[in-house]
């Protein structure tokens, strides 16, 4: 029989790594703003971002509904963990939105706007960082209430999230999203921003390679079961490529900034995300809600799954085919003067 659990949460990785990658750069565009050198260079990085930052958000939306539908119970048990963090990413993202369009058509009151764009996507950057902080820290549970009709519930307190780890891969994510930021302006403007962003890349790098690193062996360390997923029973042979890979990516992304690259510098610093995304799997599998639930326990009826995959068959092809076009439409160098902040 087929595995549809195995299925559906392939799908929310497929997702939440989309969302990632791809409304990672729009935000650390906006994380970028206070330093760019001038106003113009801000309209410039805007026009970059304006045809695809809305559409890339739908990643997000995605991964949530499937959650919700295919792992409810994992979803149950979550959100009541994470209240404070997924509010404050959710306002942040329609604070951005609105900052976004109203920056545009302001005049007097431009330079409110702009702040408020970078809050707003600095907050939503910190605010995902502290929910992975937090799952990887483990989430508390216990039996449900007879009432409730749910095996299993959030024990926990409402701040437990909030730990010096959580805010540490908070700051990494800034760090990391700045870096893709960085990397798309370096391939899609010219002259003086991009020179600029080629600068900040290299600083971005690091924040970025510290937070993995504090990651990488802080949670092997103080948890056993994390331990015993990457070393236990010489795992660490079969899993050294992850390590290896990224030391190898990062040092290419670096040779390319200094050298001046358009394109290659932005697709390494989604190779180097994807490296680490894939290192947090393997650290988390097959746990939806670590450590106390895998996503089997978690996962609704067979009915359901088969219902959830009849929707996506007909919505992610959709989705993807979209999405691949805007890409592709909007490809090159954004020009000074043009475009969507005019």
């Amino acid at each position: 029989m087929i595995d549809l659990s195995l299925i559906l949460a392939g799908v929310i990785v497929f997702g939440v790594g989309a969302y990632v990658i791809l409304d990672g750069f729009d935000l650390g565009v906006g994380i970028l703003f206070p330093w760019m050198p001038d106003d113009a260079a801000r309209d410039l990085a805007i026009t970059s971002i304006a045809p695809v930052w809305d559409g890339n958000e739908t990643w997000l939306i995605l991964g949530g509904a499937v959650l919700f539908a295919a792992f409810p119970l994992a979803y149950a048990v979550v959100l009541p963990a994470f209240y404070i963090p997924i509010m404050s990413l959710l306002f942040a993202l329609i604070f951005r939105g609105v900052a976004f369009e109203f920056r545009v058509k302001a005049l007097t009151s431009k330079p409110w706007w702009t702040r408020a764009f970078v809050a707003g996507s600095t907050l939503a950057a910190f605010s995902q960082g502290l929910l992975l902080g937090g799952l990887l820290e483990g989430v508390q549970v216990g039996p449900g209430e007879p009432a409730s009709k749910i095996a299993l519930q959030f024990t926990g307190g409402a701040f437990d999230w909030l730990t010096p780890f959580s805010v540490v891969v908070g700051l990494g994510v800034v760090a990391g999203y700045a870096l893709l930021g960085a990397t798309w302006l370096n391939m899609k403007t010219q002259h003086g921003l991009r020179d600029w962003s080629r600068r900040i890349a290299h600083r971005a790098l690091i924040g970025s390679l510290i937070a993995l690193a504090v990651v990488s062996i802080y949670t092997p360390l103080k948890y056993d079961w994390i331990a015993e997923r990457w070393f236990g029973e010489m795992r660490w042979l079969s899993l050294s490529p992850v390590p290896l890979m990224t030391g190898v990516v990062a040092f290419s992304l670096y040779r390319e900034l200094n050298h001046g690259s358009h394109y290659p510098p932005f697709f390494y610093a989604i190779a180097l995300f994807l490296l680490g995304y894939f290192g947090i799997g393997i650290s988390l599998w097959p746990h939806v809600v670590p450590p106390a639930l895998d996503i089997w326990e978690a996962a609704a009826p067979r009915q359901s799954q088969v219902f959830v995959l009849i929707v996506l068959a007909l919505s992610l092809p959709m989705v993807l085919i979209y999405t691949a076009y805007a890409y592709w439409v909007f490809r090159g160098k954004v020009e000074q003067g043009a475009g969507y902040a005019h």
